[in-house]
């Protein structure tokens, strides 16, 4: 006797749902991703129960004659797709034509639909993927489903859904998804009788956001002007620096309209920010991405969450530099926030007694150019080289001639200097008051009360001075006493191969040393471990999630940032006069200068609008 049979038709189709239902949530994606292929500008979902009652969704799309309705119903029967070849530019959000007879053979399904200008509508009504009846029906123009006792014939999967509090929160989420998507189409969500949310069609993202989330949120999130590279496009909103969740809840990313799970893409929005975030911390984005379907493989998954995309490192490359010039731009928005266009005095009154300075006659005197605490000459803190960093052997550090070399060092030079001089111009802009609690520095502006960490801005002044020395110099390296070999796989290896000089620079002496083999001779000075060959393999796995266009000292970035931190001026320290104009000049000047290397802020504004409030003065 057989063994192997052929299963059912009908649970064919209950296995083949399982891929695609998983719960409520699911059901409400497909149908309403649906009604969106269909031209809907309307979509109402109404659920009952968290969904697992009832589920219907009602649209004011194209509809269907009786034959396409029926042939709906059918296992992979689909209007978006034609041949194989379609499957290779897929540009509709449903394609695979699963969905709708996945939920009919699950629950209690009734299909109404009509379409615009016909005299009669069609309705079908399939209980546990049965077709119960067909009969004309006389709904307005559009599609409307409703299922009905969701996995009522599948008892093992019914009793894995969890409370109703839970899966309506689902269905609300992938509700917040589509409508954050696709603001031009109006949506409603009712449960259980409460209206929800009722949002009218709108013309700008920025709209929707602040219908689904409140003013609060849009204030704190900078427009991308739309970004163009090569066949790709990046357009939507993205968090301030500073503004994160420590969950990813808020990281909504679109790839051609649908919403997509994807570590490439995570990496690069890690990336982008960098140290304007907190370790732990996820920035807020409501990004869309544009770009050709044929470069992007949706066909991976039935709930087509993830996928997949031919180019990853470019686009990782594209959505880094993208947020970088976002923030970058942010960064002039914020200089408008603390700087006014005209150009106050600086205070000349001696506020120690008032307010948190010292007594002149307790402080030693220093000469602001030559100031111990606000030094510019780095040479004494602990990242000096003491030992020289391993020579690159046989691989040319660099193709620039002495004079090539000699000629961008002038332009560096220079255009730091103008820098400098901008900072100096801004940083008369503020007004010095005195200092707050021995560490919060009190600055007036032409909007009202600045307040500075001074803490937080000299570390972040360090940081930037000691990280763009240890690009210029290169890390530290230590001699081993004993040289180590590494065995690699090919990819791995190849890798290295092409990323030599980078290591060494790094402080890694390293060289191939055979097939699959390399023998490594030095490690960065900084890095204490037991184990070097884990320390060089964590590296090198670090150091491939980056951007080609990153810095690769990111290596010792934790190690500066704990430096800079413990060589920054403290909630104690006294600073005089021009010891703080200096700290605002400096912070001016730096790249991200409105947040500390761990991403907490270096300045707060606090408007007369505020102060106002606080005492009562205005409403």
């Amino acid at each position: 006797m057989s063994r192997i049979q052929l299963l059912s038709e009908q649970v064919a189709s209950q296995v083949a749902a399982g891929e695609v239902i998983e719960r409520p949530a699911s059901v409400v994606k497909e149908l309403v991703e649906n009604s969106i292929d269909a031209g809907a500008k309307k979509i109402e979902v109404m659920i009952r129960r968290g969904g697992i009652s009832s589920i219907r969704v009602v649209d004011d799309g194209c509809g269907m004659d009786r034959d396409d309705a029926l042939l709906c119903l059918e296992r992979h029967a689909t209007s978006k797709i034609r041949t194989g070849h379609d499957l290779a530019s897929i540009s509709t959000l449903g394609f695979r034509g699963e969905a709708l007879p996945s939920i009919a053979s699950v629950s209690r399904f009734t299909l109404t639909t009509r379409e615009p200008g016909a005299l009669a509508g069609t309705e079908i009504l399939v209980n546990g993927g049965k077709i119960e009846y067909v009969r004309d029906g006389g709904d307005a123009p559009g599609t409307q489903i409703e299922a009905r006792s969701l996995f009522y014939n599948l008892p093992a999967r019914r009793k894995f859904l969890r409370t109703e509090s839970t899966e309506s929160s689902h269905v609300e989420h992938q509700m917040h998804l589509q409508a954050i998507g696709h603001p031009e189409i109006g949506f409603v969500l009712v449960n259980d009788e409460r209206l929800i949310y009722q949002l009218p069609a709108v013309t700008n993202l920025i709209d929707r956001i602040r219908d689904l989330t409140g003013g609060g949120l849009a204030h704190e999130l900078l427009e991308i002007q739309e970004y163009q590279a090569d066949g790709i496009l990046i357009r939507g909103l993205i968090g301030k620096p500073g503004v994160s969740r420590s969950t990813r809840s808020q990281q909504i990313i679109f790839v051609n309209g649908r919403a997509v799970e994807n570590s490439t893409m995570n990496y690069a929005l890690r990336e982008g920010y960098h140290t304007a975030l907190m370790k732990g911390q996820h920035p807020v984005t409501f990004l869309f991405i544009e770009m050709d379907p044929a470069a992007v493989d949706v066909n991976v998954h039935p709930a087509k969450r993830e996928v997949r995309f031919r180019n990853p490192g470019y686009l990782r490359e594209t959505m880094v530099e993208c947020i970088r010039q976002t923030i970058e731009t942010g960064r002039s928005r914020w200089e408008k926030t603390f700087i006014s266009s005209s150009t106050p005095t600086v205070d000349r009154r001696d506020p120690r007694s008032e307010i948190g300075f010292p007594p002149p006659e307790t402080l030693p005197l220093i000469d602001s150019q030559e100031s111990m605490i606000l030094r510019r000459d780095w040479s004494s803190l602990p990242l000096q080289p003491s030992i020289p960093a391993p020579s690159p052997s046989p691989h040319p550090t660099s193709d620039f001639s002495a004079d090539q070399s000699k000629n961008e060092g002038s332009e560096i030079q220079s255009l730091k200097s103008a820098r400098d001089q901008q900072a100096r111009l801004k940083a008369e802009n503020f007004k010095i008051l005195g200092v707050l609690g021995k560490l919060y520095l009190l600055m007036e502006n032409e909007l009202g009360l600045v307040l500075v960490d001074q803490h937080a801005a000299h570390e972040r002044i360090l940081f930037e001075e000691l990280k763009r020395r240890m690009e210029d110099q290169g890390v530290p390296g230590q001699r081993l006493l004993m040289p180590l070999t590494i065995l690699v796989g090919p990819r791995d290896g190849d890798w290295i191969q092409q990323n030599l000089v980078t290591l060494h620079k790094m402080g890694i002496g390293i060289e191939s040393f055979g097939a699959g083999t390399f023998k490594i001779d030095a490690l960065p000075q900084f890095m204490q471990t037991g184990e070097p060959l884990q320390l060089v393999r964590e590296i090198i796995d670090e150091l491939r999630q980056t951007s080609t266009t990153t810095s690769k000292m990111r290596l010792g970035e934790d190690v500066i940032a704990s430096t800079a931190c413990r060589h920054a001026v403290k909630a104690n320290d006294y600073l005089r006069e021009p010891e703080l104009v200096k700290l605002i000049q400096d912070l001016m000047a730096c790249e991200l200068p409105y947040c500390c290397p761990h991403g907490r802020p270096t300045m707060i504004q606090i408007s007369y609008l505020e102060l106002e409030k606080k005492f009562g003065r205005k409403a």
